[in-house]
């Protein structure tokens, strides 16, 4: 087998996804390009983490299984949520580069085999992939925006295709090197998800902005052939989540700006709001005169959308202004026997200060 080994890291925090969790777990199994390993970092909840040891426990001591795939159960080492989840998984990992992918998810048979070959340039420090949603309805809600397939954990329309640079990738479908955390240190906590209680997000592009920053001649790629499947649950096919998430998402990106700065960490967004989402729009409103379903429910979500993060971004603004938010970046220390210890780069943000 040719090319870097890779560790796969799945988090996990709810017994509600065990047979997603299995899924994910199976379709790293099953890769044309045979992971190192999975490693399955549970969020603080012991009776989930002791299932999955019992689960795997032919693999979890790191002896290879039946099938030729270790799999380790790992407890989350850090505060509760998915950065301190990932950056725990991180400092076990023991191949040269580290995969992500979502508990509710699965990965297309070659998903491994596309991110490996990707790294076969030394200047790529991270990849990611596209990941398709499927709806629990099954089928796309007629109002539900392609621009806003971000809100669902997916990718949305607007992103470039193929295999691209960016500046950017998507954390439930994505690959650093190792290297790249000894560069700019792991996942800032504070910024991304808590469970289902805080639907925050942006902690990858918080990292990888600062990574290209550490190390200006990074190059980070998406590539659309390395294809994971997100499940999007019943709840989150209404408007109701929609809007919460992107007012989520505004909260966010507050905190991104104020880690890396608003020019940096709005560059893409502006984009997206002045280019991709005027388009949408026009289509919506173009499908509601020819009577196409869901044509006008589409502008209207976008129009909602765009304003319900605005809102959110005010609002984490003036909160991050007043000091009422922090976030960290933790350095990430190695396990025994997982390589060398991680730090971040001189000036990565600590404790909400800007770099």
């Amino acid at each position: 087998m040719s090319g870097p080994g890779i560790s796969v890291v799945i988090c996990a925090y709810t017994e509600d996804r065990w047979e997603d969790i299995l899924a994910a777990v199976s379709s790293v199994r099953a890769q044309s390009r045979p992971a190192l390993e999975t490693l399955l970092v549970v969020d603080h909840n012991e009776t989930l983490r002791e299932r999955l040891a019992k689960e795997y426990k032919e693999s979890s001591d790191g002896r290879e299984s039946s099938d030729g795939a270790v799999v380790r159960v790992l407890a989350n080492a850090g505060p509760r949520g998915l950065s301190a989840g990932r950056n725990t998984g991180i400092a076990a990992a023991r191949g040269e580069v580290v995969a992500f992918l979502d508990d509710d998810a699965v990965a297309e048979r070659d998903w491994l085999w596309h991110f490996a070959e990707a790294y076969g340039d030394p200047r790529v420090m991270a990849v990611g992939g596209r990941t398709v949603p499927v709806w629990a309805s099954g089928r796309r809600p007629d109002w539900f925006p392609e621009e806003f397939d971000w809100v669902v954990g997916c990718t949305y329309l607007g992103l470039p295709r193929g295999r691209v640079r960016v500046r950017n990738v998507l954390g439930g479908n994505a690959s650093f090197r190792r290297s790249a955390f000894d560069a700019a240190g792991g996942f800032a906590t504070g910024i991304g998800r808590d469970g289902d209680k805080r639907p925050l997000g942006c902690e990858e592009t918080e990292l990888c902005i600062r990574l290209s920053r550490a190390r200006p001649d990074a190059v980070l790629l998406i590539d659309d052939r390395a294809v994971i499947h997100h499940r999007v649950p019943e709840i989150r096919e209404h408007f109701r989540y929609f809007r919460t998430r992107a007012y989520a998402e505004g909260l966010s990106k507050a905190l991104v700006a104020r880690s890396v700065g608003a020019e940096k960490g709005l560059e893409s967004e502006r984009r997206y709001a002045t280019r991709v989402l005027p388009a949408g729009v026009a289509r919506g409103l173009r499908d509601a005169l020819l009577a196409r379903p869901g044509g006008a429910g589409r502008a209207g979500a976008i129009v909602a959308g765009v304003l319900t993060a605005a809102g959110g971004y005010v609002v984490g603004s003036v909160r991050a202004r007043r000091g009422g938010t922090t976030f960290s970046v933790p350095e990430v220390e190695a396990a025994p026997g997982a390589g060398p210890s991680r730090v971040p780069a001189e000036g990565a943000a600590r404790g909400g200060a800007s770099p």
